[in-house]
């Protein structure tokens, strides 16, 4: 009998599998963050010996931290991997769209716009992602295969239904699927299997030194996308970061953890969620 994390590892395999069966030209979604590396671990064990059938689509909105992009290309340079990088400057550009501004400015809305033009451009018709639905609560909604319109929007009344975990991938001309083979993945769950699998990931997990300011109780990585006020005053801080988006939405934990162990208790004890220092879960419930 599997135990917990090898029963995940088994149906996260068989839903990637699923994805290459159903769907004409699926991509992974690739920020080089821990849920998106699981993701190409378990497609690599998915379809051992042979390589990756899938391309790996990075949305990249221009306010990356420096480390994920080094390690994202180091990833794809070591396993020979095929990847598109969709820029939002590009296509808030040529679409003429409006940046995002304010304090807390985020052009994580706008990434939807430029997933729409790379799969548009690229013809991808299901885009695997690393979404758990412990996240929060707009994750909580999918559908292991969930299914979008032309205009990307997710309706509940075209979701299929997946009695038993029968998965249905029939979509008609201009649908998509997005695609969770970590949906029932905690992140608990993912820190153990990095692990368990001892796969490498961004050096801004584990505990470092960092010039940070303090914005509403929370410690803010300096950057030059920052809009600072005058109080804001950079300082040296020992953090990591359980969650890594754009420097502008994502912040720092207080830690002194180097190794996954110390990461995998201070998890245990935490009093927020992983996604409490991403500013855009806070605009309200369901921000994502």
């Amino acid at each position: 009998m599997l135990d917990a994390l090898s029963f995940l590892e088994a149906q996260a395999i068989t839903i990637i599998r699923e994805a290459y069966f159903q769907c004409k030209n699926p991509s992974i979604l690739f920020s080089g963050g821990k849920d998106s590396i699981c993701m190409v671990h378990l497609a690599r064990k998915a379809f051992f010996p042979e390589a990756i059938p899938f391309e790996l689509l990075h949305v990249d909105t221009g306010h990356n931290f420096p480390e994920t992009l080094a390690f994202r290309d180091g990833l794809v340079a070591q396993l020979h991997l095929s990847m598109n990088v969709q820029s939002v400057v590009d296509t808030l550009a040529k679409n003429k769209i409006s940046d995002a501004t304010g304090k807390f400015h985020s052009r994580n809305a706008l990434q939807s716009v430029a997933l729409l033009e790379a799969i548009a451009t690229h013809g991808y018709d299901a885009c695997l992602g690393g979404g758990r639905r412990d996240e929060e609560k707009a994750r909580a909604k999918e559908r292991l295969f969930s299914f979008r319109d032309l205009q990307g929007n997710w309706n509940p009344l075209g979701q299929r239904p997946e009695p038993w975990n029968l998965l249905n991938g029939h979509i008609f001309s201009g649908e998509n699927i997005r695609i969770f083979p970590l949906s029932n993945w905690t992140e608990l769950d993912v820190w153990n299997y990095i692990k368990e699998e001892k796969m490498e990931i961004p050096s801004i997990y584990y505990s470092h030194q960092r010039q940070v300011i303090e914005r509403d109780g929370m410690l803010w990585a300096d950057s030059e996308y920052l809009n600072k006020e005058a109080d804001e005053i950079p300082f040296e801080a020992t953090v990591r970061f359980r969650t890594v988006g754009d420097m502008t939405c994502t912040a720092a934990v207080a830690s002194n953890a180097t190794d996954i162990d110390v990461i995998i208790e201070e998890i245990l004890s935490a009093e927020i969620s992983e996604r409490g220092a991403r500013i855009d879960d806070k605009r309200s419930e369901a921000a994502m």
